[in-house]
C-alpha cells in the first residue's frame, strides 16, 4: 500500500504537458488506435483540466473603453480589469465506467469508495479529487499491462454541485499513453443545461484497442450516462466529504 501511495505522489508531480506531440480528436477525426501506436504497456494517464470563463466584460471591450472615457478625470491612471475577472467556481469531476472481459462492471469516481485500484481489477485508479481547476487537475491512471482485461472504458466528466455550467468553463480531457502522441478532447460544445458529458470511449476488439471521441452531453448524472451506453448498474445519490 505504501508503494502505491508513493507512486501516486510522484505521478501528481509529473509534467502534464511533457509530450511533444498532440493528437486532437474532433468530429471529423474522432478515433485513433492505441495498438497501432504501440501503447499497450505501462501506465496511461488520463488528465482532466479546466479553467473558468470570465463572467465580466473582457479587458479592452467597447463597454470598458466607454467607462474610461466617461469617468470624471479620464487622464487619471486606472487599474483595468484582469482577464478572467469574476470567474465562476465550478467543480468538475472525472469518472470512468468500466466493463471488463469477464463481465465485471463498475465505476471509478471521486464519490464514495470508488477511487479504483491499480494493483487489482479494475486496474484503474483516480489520484485525487480537485475542486478548483488547479493546473494539476484530476488524473486517472490505467494499467495498460492489463489491456486484455478491458472490454470498454467510458471516461466522463460531471458537475458535482448540480449547477449546469459547462458553458462557463474551458475543459480538456487528455490521454497520455506510454507511446505515441498525447490524445486530447476539448469540451467546447456546450449544452446549456447539461450536467454530465461522456467524453472518450476506449474499446478492445481482439488485439485492437481504440479510443473514440464521444462528447455527448446529458442533463442528468451517472445513471443517465449508464442508460445511454447500456451499462446496467444500480445508482444512488453520493456525497463528497466536507473539506
Amino acid at each position: 500500500m505504501a508503494g502505491l501511495r508513493d507512486f501516486l505522489r510522484k505521478a501528481e508531480k509529473w509534467d502534464i504537458g511533457e509530450a511533444s506531440q498532440r493528437l486532437t480528436l474532433t468530429k471529423r477525426n474522432p478515433e485513433t488506435s492505441l495498438s497501432a501506436a504501440g501503447a499497450l504497456h505501462g501506465t496511461m494517464r488520463v488528465h482532466l483540466h479546466w479553467t473558468a470563463r470570465a463572467s465580466g466584460p473582457a479587458p479592452g471591450s467597447a463597454r470598458e473603453r466607454w467607462k474610461l472615457l466617461l469617468q470624471p478625470n479620464p487622464f487619471r491612471p486606472v487599474t483595468t480589469p484582469q482577464m478572467g475577472q469574476r470567474p465562476v467556481g465550478v467543480d468538475l469531476d472525472l469518472g470512468c465506467l468500466y466493463e471488463l472481459s469477464d463481465g465485471t462492471k463498475g465505476v471509478v469516481q471521486p464519490l464514495g469508495p470508488y477511487m479504483g485500484d491499480l494493483q487489482r481489477p479494475p486496474y484503474i485508479r483516480l489520484s485525487h479529487d480537485d475542486r478548483s481547476g488547479a493546473p494539476s487537475g484530476e488524473v486517472m491512471f490505467v494499467d495498460m499491462e492489463h489491456w486484455e482485461s478491458f472490454r470498454r472504458l467510458l471516461f466522463f466528466v460531471y458537475i458535482y454541485d448540480e449547477t449546469p455550467a459547462f458553458a462557463e468553463t474551458h475543459a480538456t480531457l487528455t490521454l497520455f499513453p506510454t507511446a505515441g502522441p498525447r490524445i486530447e478532447v476539448q469540451l467546447e460544445e456546450h449544452a446549456p443545461k447539461a450536467r454530465s458529458c461522456a467524453v472518450l470511449l476506449l474499446e478492445r476488439d481482439g488485439s485492437e484497442v481504440t479510443v473514440r471521441r464521444e462528447v455527448r452531453y446529458v442533463y442528468g448524472f451517472q445513471a443517465e450516462l449508464d442508460r445511454l451506453y447500456g451499462w446496467g448498474l444500480q445508482w444512488q445519490r453520493g456525497y463528497k466529504p466536507v473539506s
